[in-house]
């Protein structure tokens, strides 16, 4: 039999035009027997929207319609009401004022559900109406994520059957969250949190053990939130670890060691694999839940590279040959830009070959390697390996180190399109990155043909978004100035108000910014002489190169970010735009001599006319055996090319000059055997033509070589030679 409230209900909206009478007398029975009503049953057939619903009655029983995103809830009164009765009859407490309570509900109770209220929480009650959604929000937010669960096991579990769950059976399956979000078990509440953090839009999960208390931290755009779980969670800390052990087929015995896992879970249809780590602390073990979608699909022009900035993203990836290194801190979006370039280029014809630490996304036609440092597969190894089976592009998710640098710049020397990253705060200091780690300026300048650095900022949220109209006119003449703009009036910056779609957040998501240093003749001359970073970066900036700062003030003006953003991710330091045309043009007129002598090996001339060298030099015959590298589609096939036996007429830990009968042509790569005197084994590695001069009709020819991947022991071992042979 229908409810005096359901027939109120129905009524209205068959006056209102909502619903037809033949349409509406026939499912009245059948919601006077479901839990929800006729107002749940009518949402969820579709006949009318919650919106609808809530109005009608608001206006047929003078009750008010509130929204619990913008109401603001007294603590005081969620105190007053145990979660058990919240829950049970599904709504909030509001305010508590005169001895009257105000709750949020769905749906008007009858009479006889309103005394029953009145007793638990032995006061008057008045309703107001708010969508089921925001209540269920409300409840979670002020009682705690998994408050209900953690009460009813307290309830139902003994001390065993509460730790139980660490001695459940590990399933090699993929997990479906919310059907196993019933039963009143730690099971439940882990899937709890797992699903309120996808919802939220959370790309990790924190779960912190301290004394006395355990907190919970969602990474939602970068940024860390707590999330509010009750303090009895506390109790549950050491079940909850080992169900997520169990889940990552994890170690649940071994509390001591640091440990890494992953499993695959399905939430809302959408299919996550989570990444789990697992490390000690005084207060038991703290859990990092990363959640990664397994069929992301990662594009260019979704990262917020703008049309001119694609259009150097697609030349580079589409050259044949060099390094492309991606620099920026941790969590700077490196492996997302690496991965959707390498989606750009994966087509059948190309052999696709990465290697990293650890691997995030699987990607269908790229042979991905992880690496192991536990059994010497680490990068350097890898990429060794990764030769002998034939690649055309070769993905090195970290350069840590000389070997791994000049390994990888040896491959792309030789043909192959490398992609990596580098930690660095700009573009320009890659290049001195590289050199401080070992890495010669002549091989840097020769295999790297660009630099990215970029940035991530949060993008605001559309929902919520209005004009800033309060942001300083300083902040926004800096905008200005830095972006090239005549007035002030050309510079309008919004903000997000927060709203309940992003959280109270103001934004929704993320982009990235972008500074793209092309590695050209006059940069490689720079960096061949060691100019510093700053004089590099202002040479770029003065050809036109955007730094992160300009690129961020683009997205501002675009009405994508914030300047707060920018500012946070930015430096002014690294921004140019500031400085007058006339010191840029000055910088790069003393910056870069004419000569493209290497200091290396070669002389170079001081203002005085002497001669400056890094590396002493010998004039001396010692056997060297040279060739043209070997063809770039595999190195593992047998060099073509001719061997010639021949002698230097002087050499250096830097580079050497030895006679050709024939010319060279200037810019070649040549693989080079060294046979000193005092060595048992050559000396092998790469060198680049630098100079040819004939010295005798068609006959003799000077070549002047710098050495490319030279490892510092072998450059030990001929700066040693030298220096004896002299001294």
């Amino acid at each position: 039999m229908a409810s005096n409230i359901d027939s109120i209900l129905s009524e209205a909206l068959i006056e209102r035009g909502h619903l037809r009478r033949e349409d509406l007398d026939p499912v009245v029975m059948k919601a006077a027997q479901s839990s929800g009503g006729l107002g749940a049953f009518l949402v969820q057939r579709g006949m009318v929207s919650e919106d609808t619903v809530l109005t009608v009655l608001a206006e047929r029983l003078k009750l008010e319609r509130v929204d619990l995103n913008r109401v603001e809830i007294q603590k005081a009164a969620v105190d007053k009401v145990p979660l058990k009765i919240a829950e049970y009859y599904h709504f909030v407490p509001i305010k508590r004022e005169h001895g009257k309570l105000t709750i949020g509900v769905s749906f008007p109770y009858e009479t006889k559900t309103q005394d029953e209220i009145r007793t638990h929480v032995g006061c008057e009650v008045e309703l107001v109406l708010a969508r089921e959604e925001e209540i269920s929000d409300a409840i979670k937010k002020w009682y705690g994520l998994g408050a209900g669960t953690i009460e009813k096991i307290l309830e139902t579990s003994t001390a065993e059957g509460a730790s139980g769950v660490a001695t459940a059976e590990v399933e090699e399956k993929v997990e479906e969250i919310e059907k196993l979000a019933e039963d009143a078990s730690v099971i439940k509440l882990v899937n709890q949190i797992l699903l309120d953090a996808f919802q939220k839009r959370a790309t990790d999960i924190h779960i912190e053990p301290y004394r006395g208390k355990v907190k919970v931290r969602y990474r939602i755009d970068g940024v860390l939130y707590n999330t509010n779980v009750p303090p009895a969670i506390k109790k549950f800390i050491m079940s909850i670890v080992s169900r997520i052990k169990i889940m990552s087929n994890l170690n649940i015995i071994e509390k001591r060691l640091p440990q890494d896992g992953r499993a695959i879970v399905k939430i809302s249809g959408e299919t996550l694999d989570l990444r789990i780590s697992s490390i000690p602390t005084p207060s038991g073990e703290s859990i990092v839940v990363r959640l990664l979608p397994m069929n992301r699909l990662f594009s260019l022009e979704k990262l917020g590279l703008d049309q001119s900035e694609l259009t150097m993203f697609t030349r580079l990836i589409e050259k044949p040959h060099g390094i492309v290194y991606i620099t920026g801190p941790t969590g700077s979006g490196k492996s997302t830009t690496l991965y959707a370039c390498l989606s750009m280029i994966n087509t059948d014809e190309r052999k696709i070959i990465t290697i990293e630490d650890p691997v995030e996304y699987e990607m269908e036609g790229i042979t991905q390697i992880q690496v192991i440092p536990a059994i010497g597969l680490d990068f350097a190894r890898g990429l060794r390996s990764i030769l002998r089976h034939d690649p055309d592009v070769i993905m090195v998710g970290e350069v840590r180190d000389l070997e791994t640098a000049e390994i990888a710049a040896r491959v792309a020397l030789t043909g192959h399109l490398v992609f990596s990253t580098l930690h660095t705060n700009d573009a320009a200091s890659g290049i001195t990155r590289l050199i401080d780690i070992g890495v010669e300026p002549y091989l840097v300048a020769s295999s790297v043909e660009a630099f990215v650095a970029q940035r991530l900022v949060r993008t605001i949220c559309s929902h919520c978004k209005e004009e800033d109209k309060k942001q300083p006119d300083e902040v926004r003449a800096q905008i200005a100035k830095e972006s090239g703009l005549p007035s002030l009036r050309d510079v309008k910056v919004y903000r997000g108000i927060g709203c309940d779609k992003c959280n109270s957040t103001g934004f929704w998501g993320r982009v990235a910014i972008f500074e793209i240093l092309l590695v050209d003749d006059r940069l490689r001359e720079m960096i061949m002489k060691r100019v510093p970073a700053s004089e590099i970066s202002k040479i770029a900036i003065s050809k036109g190169m955007r730094t992160l700062r300009q690129s961020g003030w683009q997205k501002v003006l675009g009405g994508l970010t914030t300047p707060e953003e920018i500012f946070e991710v930015a430096p002014e330091s690294i921004s140019m735009a500031g400085q007058a045309v006339s010191e840029i043009k000055e910088v790069g007129a003393v910056a870069v001599p004419k000569e493209t002598a290497a200091a290396a090996s070669l002389p170079a001339k001081t203002s005085a006319g002497a001669e400056r060298r890094i590396y002493v030099r010998l004039d001396a015959k010692v056997n060297v055996r040279y060739q043209r590298a070997k063809s770039a589609s595999d190195l593992s096939k047998r060099n073509q090319e001719p061997e010639h036996l021949t002698v230097t007429k002087n050499l250096s830990a830097g580079g050497l000059v030895f006679v050709a009968g024939e010319p060279i042509q200037l810019g070649t790569i040549l693989e080079l055997k060294v046979e000193l005197p005092t060595a048992k084994e050559p000396i092998e590695c790469l060198g680049r033509a630098l100079r040819v001069e004939e010295v005798e009709a068609g006959k003799a020819y000077d070549i002047a070589v710098c050495f490319l991947d030279l490892s510092g022991v072998d450059r030990m071992k001929l700066d040693q030679f030298v220096q004896e042979k002299i001294y």
